[in-house]
């Protein structure tokens, strides 16, 4: 990077490593798109029309609001009108600087993280889209799971710590990010291994069934038929660990309305979602569940006890679940439905095989993560 420019992994260490006190991030974007999707922390100044004009007027009459005494990260779409603002502020005194790539490079930041207390885990989280991926590893070996189309930065991974990659495997059929697996696996020549209730029109796979064992090394990576998000969802067990994919999250579960929208179609997918959910709550209290995705939880890695989660009050619907009351569950789901993610009939069909990825893969899948049920 440039002294005119931060690296938005930069940022995003800041950020979830609560090392923010002397960094300030300042977007420009309008407020639509910054209530939509933003930075944790940052603050919203809306003057990207502006800023497009070379009309510095609105912003000139904010510096009061600015800190002196910080770095200032400004962040914009794509980074044009936050190096104008950056430039205009450097001119003022300020400490500023463009983030590199906007939103865009803010959502294609990967960070690692060795999961405590499990071994052969690596987690590998997108803050700016909320996606989780993992590399499970024994005696030189590893599977990818859930891959970004990011697929180097499973490659860097596996590098650093002399793994092979022996093969890829997607825990469902993704409706909110581009798979990785097809590319990663093709790259690689070995197996691509999904659930064929999800495999569409997908032909190079190995197909998961209820209850299959993968071999990592010298341990084994254990599947758990777990339907509800999608037909063919599955977690994996891998000794202490539990990768529950989109089936359950820290503070809620997977929707079960992407693949039919129809409420009929929701309440049957919620009903097996349901039975999935109170098969992974028969497991060990110990069993540390590493879902597929996060909101804003600040844990990093993103981790916790099966039976702290049981305990705790945050998640509802697995309130719902540990009481076996299947009628609030459902109701519950039918009523309180987010917005659901951003392109996310495109992505399926890319990721179903039905369509080839585009120039615009990248672009689709930035925005906030809407696949929880509420």
């Amino acid at each position: 990077m440039s002294n005119t420019t931060v690296a938005p992994s930069e940022v995003a260490r800041c950020v979830h490593e609560n090392d923010t006190k002397d960094l300030f991030v300042l977007d420009v974007r309008n407020k639509d798109d910054y209530d939509e999707w933003q930075i944790p922390g940052s603050m919203n100044i809306p003057i990207y029309d502006e800023l497009l004009e070379y009309d510095y007027s609105t912003l000139e009459t904010q510096l009061e609001e600015l800190p002196e005494d910080e770095e200032i990260a400004v962040v914009c779409v794509g980074g044009i009108t936050s190096a104008r603002a950056a430039e205009f502020l450097r001119e003022h005194g300020f400490d500023a600087k463009s983030i590199d790539g906007g939103m865009n490079g803010w959502g294609r930041v990967h960070r690692q993280y060795e999961v405590e207390d499990v071994d052969g885990v690596v987690q590998i989280l997108r803050p700016g889209t909320g996606c989780v991926s993992y590399l499970v590893y024994d005696d030189g070996e590893a599977i990818v799971v859930d891959p970004s189309q990011y697929i180097d930065q499973y490659l860097n991974a596996a590098d650093e710590r002399g793994l092979e990659i022996i093969g890829v495997a997607d825990t469902h059929a993704h409706a909110d990010h581009v798979s990785g697996a097809r590319q990663l696996s093709g790259e690689l020549d070995v197996p691509y291994y999904l659930h064929e209730g999800d495999a569409g029109d997908l032909e190079m796979i190995t197909a998961l069934e209820e209850g299959e064992t993968l071999t990592v090394g010298e341990r084994q990576l254990d599947l758990i038929y777990t339907p509800g998000h999608t037909p063919g969802s599955v977690s994996f067990q891998f000794g202490d660990a539990l990768l529950s994919g989109d089936t359950l999250f820290l503070r809620s579960v997977g929707r079960p309305d992407l693949e039919d929208s129809a409420e009929v179609a929701v309440r049957e997918a919620a009903d097996q979602l349901f039975d999935s959910l109170s098969r992974l709550t028969n497991l060990d209290d110990d069993s540390i569940v590493l879902p597929g995705h996060f909101s804003d939880e600040e844990i990093r890695p993103l981790a916790t006890r099966l039976g702290k989660l049981r305990e705790e009050t945050t998640n509802e619907l697995l309130s719902y679940v540990e009481d076996g009351n299947e009628t609030a569950f459902i109701e519950t789901i039918v009523e309180s439905l987010a917005d659901e993610p951003a392109n996310y009939n495109e992505i399926k069909q890319i990721n179903w095989g039905k369509e080839q990825p585009s120039g615009d893969a990248e672009t689709l899948e930035l925005g906030p993560n809407n696949c929880a049920a509420n």
